[in-house]
């Protein structure tokens, strides 16, 4: 697909996502939806899908070939890839400043919320999207790619990573969300789990919404919620509740 067609503010540059996929069809999908996709149309963020196809070798415009030692499946040529970066970052640059690279990939570092935050700090991103068995090895090293993974599974292609990737990321540029505030009272915020939500009616089903979220007091509704927080995550995410208790130099008993 083309750019998007969208204005920045006056005086402002948007966040940049640039989507290296066989399928730009397949963008923006779910991101052209909701809050994310009225701060693309309104230019908070701008996209660029760039079809790997274009790049290919050949009147066939192949962009693949067998495993080197054998195996199964095909595997993105190092040279083919690395023309798209290329062009894709001479673009960048000529729009103002060269964007770090990034492959979705399972092999990557996993996707937390600092990376995020990294990422929503910079000017943007090229997002390499794969299918097949993955990426000759050799273009990741040569374009110093960041390899970034979403979880201990495999799916068919790189493309619903990269969604997920971006929706993280679009959540904390400045203008996207309504509420700055959610963003600093939720999941992963203070390397903690969310402490549990409730809402009307005050009854259902014979369940009772706490009773200290309902009496007014608003130190003591902070401690409720930081003790939800920190025993969700001791038993839900023992990993993250060491790497909190690590952090803050507190005792795990």
């Amino acid at each position: 697909m083309a750019p998007v067609d969208a204005v920045a503010p006056a005086g402002s540059t948007p966040w940049r996502a640039k989507i290296i996929t066989l399928f730009p069809e397949l963008f923006p999908g779910p991101l052209a939806a909701s809050l994310t996709g009225d701060a693309l149309r309104q230019g908070l963020w701008a996209l660029e899908a760039i079809d790997l196809r274009t790049f290919g070798i050949g009147r066939h415009r192949n962009v693949d070939d067998t495993p080197a030692g054998g195996g199964a499946g095909m595997v993105l040529r190092a040279d083919v890839v690395a023309a798209a970066v290329d062009a894709t970052q001479d673009k960048a640059r000529a729009e103002g400043s060269p964007l770090p690279v990034l492959v979705m990939t399972p092999r990557g570092v996993p996707l937390t919320q600092g990376l995020v935050q990294d990422l929503a700090a910079g000017p943007g991103a090229i997002i390499l999207a794969g299918r097949f068995e993955g990426f000759d090895a050799r273009v990741i090293a040569a374009r110093n790619m960041r390899e970034i993974s979403i979880g201990d599974y495999i799916l068919a292609g790189g493309e619903l990573p990269a969604m997920v990737l971006l929706e993280a990321v679009l959540r904390l540029i400045p203008g996207v969300l309504g509420s700055a505030q959610s963003l600093v009272e939720e999941s992963f915020g203070a390397g903690l789990l969310e402490y549990p939500q409730y809402t009307r009616p005050r009854t259902w089903e014979g369940r009772d919404i706490p009773e200290v979220l309902l009496n007014g007091n608003h130190k003591h509704i902070e401690a409720w919620r930081r003790a939800q927080a920190e025993a969700d995550t001791q038993a839900r995410r023992p990993d993250l509740w060491a790497r909190h208790i690590k952090a803050s130099g507190k005792r795990g008993d």
